[in-house]
């Protein structure tokens, strides 16, 4: 089964004997999932809403090393842990009250599904001769499929996107330069606070969002792999593929204003040329999409399973139950897709920053329990039993989440809520880094009063004494090895 094309692991640890790979599996998932047309937009957002050429390059830089440290520190704990990202939570938050922020993070999924599928929609209507709405759900449909095969197909759609897409960025970076003046644009620098802050929090926002799920592409890593070699390939394919992506959006959109502003997809081909080589960037865009898409399927799907196991007792989930979930997230977001297509890039902002609201605290937490106050040791059979050592409820952390959130409003800027202490900072939107700073202290100060639940060394399985079993040796580098491969 080790070697089967079709995924049969879940919320489930990954036992040795299934580990493989290398850290650099990483880079080619994460550069391929961030070359693509959404991250092109994001990028533009900077310029549409007001910033420069030069400054908002220099912020989107800025919130993409700074966002995808964070976003790769949580990639980190793949390997050693061999579990989906929010079971681990449950560390934190209870069994039962990781269901909190999980809610929150499926309707993130649910969301960037939709905003994918209504760019992918436009480039595979193009392909098929059909219209937008027929796109985005043949779209939705071959999104669904690759998910349901799960991690291998996954990771081998990361390495054909990173290559494919890598050269049609390079080809129509070399177009869009032939066309515009890039001097005259470097030229205009003028820096803006509240701008550059935007820019900053877009790719922030945008390499954030990964969190919840980064671990998820980890797991399958050998349990000896470096937590560095992790860290940095999985940073700089994500951060060297949104920037790019970014960076072409910024110059895109400077320069032709409302032309892309209508029809990003369309303009973005028009660069390209017309006949086969139209058809071919149709299809990269749609590629692009399909990787990053397929990322949010089936961590929607980690995420479902991961909030109905805590109150089920749930452990493993069967190929039916897994076709299920990943049909729900599909139809949600295929649905949002076909509501939402006519407003999309006003809406995407607002969306990309108000998530951001909800997933710093969750990271603040996670990070400093993973790093500072468990230092990489969990009970991983606990994590599934609301009656062990981590509980149902945690409430500390969960009172620390909702104090992260609250202490972000002041300073939020969206279209449906401006916080008061917006306009004395100028207009500049800081509620991120206020989201990552005030729970990460807050959680520290009172979580390491009281670490009587935290094991001495990582538990893999449950204890001999409980299993009737003699107890089993201890594995190198402070691993129970009771239960290892399965």
């Amino acid at each position: 089964m080790a070697d089967s094309l079709v995924e049969r692991r879940s919320i489930d640890v990954v036992p040795d004997a299934e580990r493989h790979g290398t850290a650099f599996s990483q880079f080619t998932l994460w550069l391929g999932a961030n070359l693509q047309i959404t991250a092109v937009v994001t990028g533009a957002l900077a310029v549409v809403f007001g910033g420069d050429v030069v400054w908002s390059v220099v912020g989107l830089v800025l919130g993409n090393v700074l966002g995808g440290a964070v976003m790769a520190l949580h990639s980190a704990q793949g390997p050693k842990l061999g579990l989906p990202q929010m079971i681990q939570s449950r560390a934190q938050f209870g069994v039962r009250g990781a269901v909190v922020p999980l809610l929150l993070v499926v309707l993130m999924y649910v969301g960037f599904f939709a905003s994918g599928s209504v760019l992918a929609g436009q480039a595979t209507a193009e392909l098929t001769h059909t219209d937008d709405t027929t796109g985005i759900v043949l779209f939705a449909a071959v999104t669904a499929v690759t998910a349901a095969v799960g991690y291998r197909v996954i990771h081998a759609l990361g390495r054909v996107a990173s290559v494919i897409c890598a050269a049609a960025f390079v080809y129509l970076g070399i177009r869009l330069l032939d066309r515009v003046d890039l001097s005259a644009l470097v030229s205009d620098a003028h820096f803006d606070l509240p701008m550059f802050l935007l820019a900053v929090s877009l790719s922030a926002s945008w390499q954030l969002a990964f969190g919840p799920y980064v671990a998820d592409y980890s797991r399958y890593l050998p349990r000896t792999t470096s937590g560095k070699a992790t860290f940095w390939w999985t940073l700089s394919g994500s951060a060297l593929g949104a920037q790019w992506s970014m960076t072409f959006g910024v110059l895109v959109a400077a320069s032709a204003g409302g032309a892309f502003m209508g029809d990003q997809v369309a303009y973005v081909v028009g660069l390209g040329g017309t006949g086969l080589v139209a058809s071919f960037l149709y299809f990269v865009i749609a590629l692009g999409k399909l990787t990053i898409n397929v990322l949010n399927t089936y961590g929607g799907f980690m995420s479902m399973v991961t909030s109905v196991s805590g109150f089920r007792g749930q452990k493993e989930l069967s190929p039916r139950g897994r076709a299920a979930y990943i049909a729900l997230i599909m139809v949600a977001g295929t649905a949002v897709a076909l509501l939402g297509k006519d407003s999309f890039l006003s809406s995407f902002k607002d969306f990309l920053l108000f998530l951001l609201t909800f997933f710093t605290p969750w990271s603040a937490i996670n990070l400093v329990d993973y790093y500072l106050i468990s230092k990489e040791r969990y009970d991983i059979p606990a994590l599934s039993d609301p009656h062990g050592r981590y509980g149902a409820w945690r409430w500390d952390a969960l009172a620390v989440y909702a104090v992260g959130l609250l202490a972000q409003l002041p300073f939020l800027v969206t279209h449906f809520y401006t916080g008061p202490l917006v306009d004395p900072l100028g207009g500049a939107d800081i509620s991120w880094i206020v989201g990552l700073v005030v729970p990460a202290a807050l959680y520290w100060t009172l979580a390491r009063r009281n670490t009587a639940h935290i094991p001495s060394e990582t538990i893999l399985a449950p204890a001999p004494e409980a299993l009737g079993t003699p107890e089993a040796p201890e594995a190198p580098g402070g691993l129970t090895q009771a239960g290892m491969g399965g």
